[in-house]
C-alpha cells in the first residue's frame, strides 16, 4: 500500500509539472496614473500584438495564449518602454506619465530583469553628459573610463543573477544592453574627439582599440529592435563607411562634402554585412530616412533612391520610403506649398498655402506631450520673432488631441492667429516630412524657400 501510494503521489507531481511546463498563457497588465491616451499597445518588434483599453481605474490587461519569448515593448501615447515576456509570465506595472520612465515599476514574474533593464536605461541617460566630457581624453584613457562604467554594470547584473532566478533570454538581453552601449561610445570616439579637440584629422588609435568588434553578432534575431544593439549598428556602419571611404576613395572628407557618396557606402555595407531580414530592412530604412531628410540636389536623390531599390526593393518599409521620397521632391525650393489642410482655433479648415500667401512665413512644429520641447520651442520662436520682424511664425501642432491643444493656447497665451492644429500625424509626416522636431519650413508668398530648415541652426 505504501509503494502504491508513493507511485500515485509521484504520478500526480509529474502530471502537475507537465501541466505547468505546457502553460504558455501570459498576463501583462497594470495601472497608469495620469494617462495621456485611452489605451496601451503591446508590440513584438514592429508588429502590434494587441491593444488594451484602460478601465475606469486606469488599469489595463493583456491576456495572451502564448508569446514569442523575449524582448517586447508597450506604447502609451506618446511614450514607450521595453518589457521581457516569456511563456507563463504574469507581470504587473505601475507608472505615472508625469515621469514615465522614472516612475515605472514592474512586479510579478521576470520583474527583476525588467526593472534592471529600466534602471540601465535611466543610468545610460544620466551618463550621457559625463561621457561627452570623456571624448577629450586620449584613446587609452577614454577606453579605460568606458570599460570601468561597463564593468560596474556587469557586476550589478551578476549580483542580480545570484539573488534572483534570471532566464537565459533575460540574462542575454540585459548583458547585450550593457555591452553594446559601451561599444557605441567607442565607435563614436574618433569623431567626437576630433570635433572637441579641433583636430584636422582623425586621431591615431591603438591597434587593439576596436578589438571588441570580434564579438559583434550581425544576426541577433531577438535584438533587432533593442535600442542599444540597433543604435550600435548605426554608429558602427557609419564608422566603417567613413573609414572605407577615407582609405579607398580619392575625394577627401566625403561625409561632409558628398552625402550621396557616403550613404552609397552605407547601403553597400549593409548589403554585405547584414543578413537578418528585420535588422537589414530597418538599417536600410534608417539610411534612406537620414539621407532623404537632409537637403540634397533632386538629381542626387533620384540616384540614391534607384540604388536603394536595387539593394532593398522588397524592404518591409518600402511604401514609407517611397512616400518620403515623393514628399521630399514636392518640397524642393521654388515649388508651391502643398494644399495641406489644418484647423484654426475656431475649428475652420485652412490650407497652409493660404496661410503663407503675401508674406514670409516660417512654419514650426510642436506637440503637447513633449513639454520640454514645447517650452524650448516657444522660447526660441519668441527670440526669432524679435530678430526677424518681417517673418510670420506659424505653429503647427501635432500629436495632441484638440481639446488639450485649445487649452494650451489659453494657458500659454499663444497668439491664436498664429497657431493651427493638425488632425492626422501620419498625413502630416508624409506630406510635410515632420520627423525632426526642430524642423521648420520657410516660404515666401506660398513658394518654398527652404522646407528643411532648423529653428536653431538655420537662422
Amino acid at each position: 500500500m505504501n509503494k502504491a501510494l508513493l507511485y500515485f503521489i509521484i504520478f500526480l507531481l509529474a502530471a502537475c509539472n507537465t501541466s505547468q511546463n505546457k502553460s504558455t498563457a501570459v498576463y501583462f497588465g497594470g495601472e497608469i496614473v495620469n494617462p495621456t491616451s485611452e489605451y496601451v499597445v503591446l508590440f513584438k518588434g514592429d508588429i502590434a500584438l494587441d491593444t488594451a483599453y484602460l478601465d475606469q481605474n486606469n488599469r489595463f490587461t493583456f491576456q495572451l495564449d502564448s508569446v514569442d519569448e523575449g524582448l517586447h515593448h508597450f506604447y502609451h501615447f506618446p511614450e514607450e518602454q521595453y518589457v521581457i515576456l516569456e511563456r507563463g509570465d504574469s507581470i504587473q506595472l505601475r507608472l505615472n506619465t508625469v515621469d514615465f520612465d522614472e516612475s515605472l515599476v514592474f512586479s510579478g514574474t521576470n520583474d527583476q530583469v525588467n526593472n534592471f533593464l529600466l534602471e540601465m536605461f535611466l543610468v545610460n541617460e544620466q551618463e550621457e553628459e559625463l561621457i561627452y566630457t570623456y571624448y577629450e581624453l586620449e584613446p587609452e584613457s577614454f577606453r579605460n573610463k568606458i570599460d570601468s562604467l561597463k564593468n560596474i554594470k556587469l557586476e550589478a547584473l551578476n549580483n542580480l543573477s545570484l539573488e534572483a532566478e534570471l532566464s537565459d533570454a533575460g540574462m542575454e538581453i540585459a548583458k547585450a544592453g550593457i555591452m553594446y552601449t559601451s561599444y557605441i561610445f567607442k565607435e563614436a570616439y574618433p569623431f567626437y574627439h576630433k570635433r572637441k579637440k579641433g583636430e584636422k584629422s582623425m586621431h591615431n588609435l591603438p591597434p587593439d582599440f576596436y578589438d571588441y568588434r570580434a564579438d559583434i553578432k550581425y544576426d541577433e534575431n531577438g535584438l533587432s529592435y533593442y535600442r542599444p544593439y540597433y543604435n550600435f549598428m548605426k554608429y558602427h556602419l557609419g564608422n566603417l563607411s567613413y573609414m572605407d571611404c577615407k582609405n579607398g576613395c580619392e575625394t577627401e572628407n566625403m561625409m561632409a562634402k558628398n552625402q550621396l557618396h557616403f550613404n552609397q557606402h552605407k547601403l553597400k555595407l549593409i548589403d554585405s554585412l547584414i543578413k537578418q531580414n528585420e535588422l537589414r530592412d530597418n538599417l536600410f530604412r534608417n539610411v534612406a530616412m537620414d539621407y532623404l531628410l537632409k537637403y540634397d540636389k533632386e538629381e542626387n536623390i533620384e540616384i540614391f533612391i534607384k540604388e536603394f531599390h536595387q539593394l532593398s526593393g522588397n524592404n518591409r518599409h518600402i511604401h514609407e520610403i517611397n512616400g518620403l521620397y515623393d514628399g521630399v521632391r514636392n518640397l524642393q525650393p521654388q515649388k508651391e506649398l502643398p494644399e495641406f489642410l489644418v484647423y484654426d482655433s475656431e475649428g475652420n479648415k485652412v490650407s497652409i498655402k493660404d496661410i503663407g500667401k503675401d508674406r514670409m512665413v516660417v512654419f514650426y512644429f510642436w506637440s503637447a506631450p513633449r513639454k520640454r520641447h514645447f517650452t524650448n520651442m516657444i522660447n526660441r520662436i519668441n527670440l526669432l520673432k524679435e530678430k526677424y520682424p518681417d517673418y510670420t511664425f506659424i505653429g503647427l501642432n501635432v500629436r495632441t488631441d484638440h481639446a488639450r491643444w485649445n487649452n494650451m493656447l489659453e494657458v500659454s497665451q499663444l497668439d491664436k492667429n498664429e497657431q493651427f492644429w493638425t488632425e492626422n500625424f501620419e498625413e502630416v509626416a508624409h506630406t510635410l516630412i515632420v520627423y525632426d522636431p526642430n524642423r521648420s519650413i520657410i516660404a515666401n508668398d506660398g513658394i518654398i524657400v527652404d522646407a528643411f530648415a532648423n529653428v536653431y541652426t538655420s537662422f
